[in-house]
Parts: C-alpha cells; sequence; structure tokens
C-alpha cells in the first residue's frame, strides 16, 4: 500500500530540516548584548487605505520619525543592536498586495540604514491583534490553516530578502509572541509551527541566525516547554520576553485586559504610599467597573500586591523568569549568548492618560531587569524607543525623560 500523504509530508519536513541544519555555521553568526525595540505603528492607518502608498510608506512607520542621526545617537548611548517590528499584516493582505514588492525594499532599506548607523539589527516578524484586520492578525493566523500558510510564504521571502546582508549584523526573528494556548497541546501546536516557519526561512537564508521563541504568548514558560534538540540547528538564538511583576509595568494600559486600566499611581518598588493608593484604585475599581467584575477585581488587587509586598516577594517575581531560562538552557545545552530577553519594559503613559509613571520608578525597574539578564550572560532588548513605554521619546516626538537611557549609559563607564 502506498505510504500516507501526512507520512510523506512528515518526511519532507523532516528531510528540508536536516539538508537546513547542514547549512549554517555551527553557531549563531548573530551576537548580541544590549538592544531597544524601535516602534511598530504610530497611526495605525486602517486596512482600507493599504493600497494607497501615503498611508504604508515610508515603512516601518519608524522611518517618518527616526533617522540616521538618532539611529546613531542609539549607538552612542550605548546599545549595540535593535530589534525591529515589522507587522505582517500588509504583506498578507490583499489591499495592499499591488505594494507588497516595494513592502520588502523598504524593510531592506531600514535594515541597511540601521547597519549604517553602526547598529546591528533583528528583524521581528511582530504579529498582533487588530480590529480593521483580525483575518491577518495573530488569532487570524494562527486560527486559520490557509492564513498561517501564506505567513510561512512571507517568512520565506523574508529571509531571501535579508539572506546576502551581513549575517553578523542581521538576524530574523519568525513571529513574535506566539499566541497560543500556555498548556501541553499549545505547546505542541507551536511546536510543529515553529519547525514549518523554521523550515521556510532556512531554506531562503542559509547563513542568517534566525531567532526562535516558545509558545504561550513569548513567556518564559513557553520557552522552557521547548526542546532545543527539535531545531537541529546551532545558528539561531531563544528568546522570551518577561514583563513582571504586570500590576506596575502596565498600569493603565487599556488595551491590556480589563483590570489593570483601573491600576495607576503604584511606583517601584512599593513604598509607604501604596495604602492610600490602593484605596484610589479600590474606589476606581468600585466606582467604574462593570458591576458584576468589580468583586473580582478587588480582589485579584489585593492579591498581586500581596505577591510585591516585599523586597524578597518582588526579586523573586522579577528573577523566576530568569532562572527558569538558564536552567532549561543548561539542560538543552543551549550557551548564554544565544538566549535574549527580547521584551521588557514600563509603561511610561498610556495613550490620552493624563498618569506619568515616575521615572525613577522605571529606571529602577529597568536597572533591576538589566542585572537579571546579565547574571546570566543573557542579551536584551528594553521595548521601545517611543509611544507609552518610549524611553527616549512619548508621544509625537516628544523627549521622554532620560533617567531610563541614563541607566544604560551607566553601563558602558
Amino acid at each position: 500500500m502506498a505510504p500516507s500523504f501526512v507520512w510523506i509530508k512528515t518526511c519532507l519536513l523532516a528531510a528540508g530540516l536536516l539538508l537546513a541544519a547542514a547549512l549554517p555555521s555551527p553557531a549563531a553568526s548573530f551576537t548580541m548584548k544590549r538592544g531597544i525595540n524601535l516602534d511598530q505603528w504610530v497611526t495605525w492607518p486602517m486596512e482600507d487605505r493599504w493600497h494607497d502608498e501615503t498611508a504604508l510608506f515610508p515603512f516601518p512607520e519608524w522611518k517618518r520619525f527616526v533617522g540616521p542621526d538618532k539611529l546613531a545617537k542609539l549607538k552612542a548611548d550605548g546599545f549595540d543592536f535593535v530589534r525591529m517590528p515589522i507587522d505582517p499584516a500588509p504583506f498578507l493582505s490583499n489591499k495592499a498586495q499591488a505594494l507588497h514588492d516595494r513592502l520588502f525594499a523598504e524593510v531592506h532599506d531600514a535594515v541597511r540604514m540601521i547597519n549604517a548607523a553602526g547598529l546591528k539589527v533583528i528583524v521581528d516578524l511582530h504579529l498582533i491583534e487588530r480590529d480593521d484586520n483580525p483575518a491577518n492578525s495573530m488569532s487570524g493566523v494562527l486560527g486559520s490553516t490557509e492564513t498561517f500558510g501564506r505567513y510561512i510564504e512571507l517568512t520565506r521571502r523574508m529571509g531571501r530578502t535579508l539572506a546576502n546582508e551581513d549575517p553578523s549584523r542581521v538576524a530574523l526573528e519568525l513571529m513574535n509572541e506566539p499566541g497560543t494556548v500556555c498548556d501541553e497541546a499549545g505547546n505542541a501546536d507551536w511546536r510543529d509551527r515553529l519547525l514549518k516557519l523554521y523550515a521556510a526561512a532556512r531554506s531562503s537564508a542559509t547563513k542568517l541566525t534566525l531567532v526562535l521563541t516558545g509558545g504561550c504568548a513569548g513567556n518564559a514558560e513557553g520557552l522552557v516547554a521547548m526542546k532545543a534538540k527539535d531545531i537541529p540547528d546551532q545558528n539561531v538564538i531563544w528568546t522570551f520576553h518577561s514583563y513582571q511583576p504586570f500590576l506596575l509595568t502596565h498600569q493603565g494600559a487599556e488595551w491590556a485586559g480589563d483590570f489593570i486600566r483601573y491600576v495607576t499611581g503604584l511606583p517601584y518598588p512599593l513604598d509607604a504610599s501604596t495604602d492610600k493608593t490602593r484605596e484610589t484604585i479600590r474606589k476606581r475599581i468600585e466606582n467604574e467597573a462593570p458591576l458584576h467584575r468589580r468583586a473580582g477585581m478587588l480582589a485579584y488587587l489585593d492579591e498581586q500586591l500581596a505577591e510585591l509586598d516585599t523586597p524578597e516577594k518582588l526579586d523573586a517575581l522579577i528573577q523566576r523568569p530568569f532562572d527558569q531560562v538558564a536552567d532549561w538552557a543548561k539542560r538543552n545545552r543551549v550557551a548564554p549568548d544565544q538566549i535574549l530577553l527580547g521584551e521588557f519594559g514600563m509603561i511610561r503613559q498610556e495613550y490620552q492618560n493624563p498618569f506619568v509613571m515616575p521615572a525613577a520608578s522605571r529606571a529602577k525597574y529597568a536597572k533591576d531587569v538589566i542585572a537579571a539578564a546579565e547574571k546570566h550572560d543573557f542579551a536584551w532588548a528594553i521595548w521601545g524607543y517611543g509611544g507609552a513605554f518610549g524611553i527616549v521619546e512619548s508621544f509625537g516626538g516628544e523627549a521622554a525623560e532620560p533617567d531610563v537611557l541614563q541607566v544604560i549609559r551607566n553601563l558602558a563607564k
């Protein structure tokens, strides 16, 4: 009896992985230490305008506000690389089909601009959720076999676009924070998807370092559920993100759930003002939150604060993901210089929210997380250049307080 189609497909994938593994260098071509995430979108043009060059270009949109001089300033501040988020949605959209070639060319130009400023770059395929384009957002890509197939082809072509760049200065990240279920089935599903993305990228970019992540939104738990041996390639970097403690890092963020939007005013670390601030937050929840959610939110607030109310508890919460990943790396024989903390940071100000997180809190948090990463010899990239979490600029190009940048400048002293 002839072998089944599934069996043939599995064998072909395995053969492709083995062939790909024989091509790259025996160690990661791309090395990095201290980085910053550039902005993704600022104006968020709706998809119905994506046929219009003036809506999409220049691309990525940060090129409208950040040029060679500002990139060179990042180098002078102590960064050696940037992580450059690229929204895959326009590349997947039929509305922008006539502009796809130019989109790839614009990414290529951005990479060369960054390299010319003396910085290395990770091109980060950064899916998000979009109300105007759900089919080509994270849930749409992971929820549709057809759309995921188009995403695989996007990954292959992005690899081809970057394939001839200096592999010591350019790397490719295959998906940001995969929104998979955080359980055994979700981990297995992401492993299968990652193998397909890896094979596609490696088939077109044999020399580039590929940046890989676990599922479960790319956190430490998702990474430690992976087996590094499933990717038979040493020219890779494994990445995870950490925004612990979320209660403090995302204060007021309306897009981050129906609870955290009511939480503002908590310092990092907690201090004598916490009890008064807790009461202010409780009153806000009691007056503004949906009636059926109030009791649960109030209990959750107390529970979260109890996990942070001593220096020892706070430190343990910050250290935990780093210790988990360090243990995973040791068990999987992954060198520390192949581990990247791809995102961390503390919100400065939610868009149109009057509360601004004190600069001293943000600087102390950045210092603590960087210390945790560098204790394990992990590279890191802070989020981000501008916007709500901006450490260089805030909204509209206004300068952010210099405190966080000063922490990074001091590292080089």
